[in-house]
């Protein structure tokens, strides 16, 4: 049946005050008001299964213009491909951050939405590609970060009134379970350092006992080691770009600026390093390529797998799970604010200043952490 505009509707006997209901020819029914402020007929942005549903939308849409929070129709017919690009643009992100949001966005969710318009993306379709991405077999962890993206960028499109409501609102598409990492014992540690390169030994020592992510450890010069307190000075993290620049950038938060006592049992590998093949002179870098240039995850990666099999770790054990270890390690008698502050981890926190540090509770972790390298190594080490 077919309802012809403007023939009066009526409800329960009485005829609409606002507005107009019609029953399509697919049987769905369509909602219909003029805008107050131009005097144009408009539809309301969906159909409707039935008759009532389209009556309480009406309802609905009258509230909000009574409240002055009706959006402009229009609105929503922007692209999502083109919105998501003026979103990047004004985001404040770090080189690296860009780069990553512009492949995602690029390769996960313009083939999809690209050309929909904003308002036309539902849940169901949202649902929909979360399923078909993973079923693809693109890794959970890409998944939850395009879903993640996308939930943003609709965000600020709810904010700027280009729609009405999110609809990235998938229960559980925004996270995923990071499964456990292996953690290497003290000798295991050290029979990966010892089967490793030289110029790399003091790289695997530091990162299982400082928790120094590698980004960290490649940005170190020779001004941020303290070998009279054993500490390190954690300034600044090296990046790489998929064009393969290199760059040393600040940390992403306050947090990440840092100093990180480091065993003295770990003192003579430290002064040993530094001069057999750190760079030059205060700003010289302490870890460098195999060519003298500087260092990368790439001319570093062979190495790593070389030295892990030559040390009989299993496969599957990442340069990052130093990392892990040490901070699994550190954690016995350390409370979590102190965890968090060795780690780089932005959380709520006093200020610290350097010498408190040198002095304080992480020089005490520090401290646990080389008597467990002596228990391991005993004579092998300075006590």
């Amino acid at each position: 049946m077919w309802w012809s505009w403007p023939s009066p509707q009526y409800s329960q006997g009485k005829r609409r005050r606002f507005g107009s209901i019609r029953q399509l020819k697919s049987g769905r029914w369509q909602a219909r008001y003029r805008d107050p402020s131009t005097g144009q007929l408009r539809s309301a942005e969906d159909t409707y299964a039935t008759k009532r549903d389209a009556e309480v939308a009406l309802t609905h849409i009258e509230a909000d213009i009574t409240r002055g929070q009706c959006a402009d129709p229009e609105a929503g017919k922007v692209q999502f491909g083109d919105y998501a690009d003026a979103w990047l643009k004004d985001r404040k992100l770090a080189d690296r951050s860009r780069e990553r949001h512009e492949s995602v966005i690029r390769l996960h969710l313009l083939p999809t939405f690209g050309g929909r318009p904003l308002s036309s993306i539902t849940t169901a379709q949202v649902r929909a590609w979360r399923t078909a991405r993973l079923a693809a077999g693109v890794g959970e962890p890409t998944v939850v970060k395009a879903y993640q993206i996308m939930r943003a960028i609709l965000k600020t499109a709810v904010d700027d009134e280009l729609i009405r409501r999110n609809p990235c609102r998938v229960k559980g598409a925004d996270r995923y379970d990071v499964p456990e990492r292996p953690v290497l014992a003290v000798a295991e540690v050290y029979a990966v350092a010892d089967a490793i390169a030289p110029r790399y030994r003091l790289l695997i020592l530091l990162a299982a006992f400082t928790g120094l992510r590698f980004g960290e450890l490649a940005s170190l010069r020779r001004r941020d080691i303290d070998t009279t307190n054993a500490v390190l000075m954690v300034r600044r993290s090296r990046a790489e770009m998929q064009n393969g620049a290199l760059f040393d950038k600040a940390p992403k938060s306050d947090a990440g600026v840092r100093p990180v006592a480091f065993p003295t049992e770990l003192l003579p590998d430290v002064e040993q390093h530094l001069d057999d093949f750190a760079g030059a002179g205060r700003d010289g870098h302490v870890f460098l390529g195999p060519q003298g240039g500087r260092l990368r995850r790439s001319n570093f990666r062979d190495d790593w797998i070389k030295a892990r099999k030559k040390a009989g770790i299993v496969t599957g054990v990442h340069l990052h799970d130093l990392r892990h270890t040490g901070n699994t390690l550190a954690a016995s008698g350390a409370s979590l604010r102190e965890l968090m502050t060795r780690m780089g981890h932005s959380t709520p926190r006093a200020a610290l200043i350097y010498q408190h540090m040198v002095n304080g509770r992480d020089r005490e972790i520090a401290d646990r952490l080389g008597s467990m390298i002596r228990e391991t190594r005993g004579g092998d080490v300075a006590p």
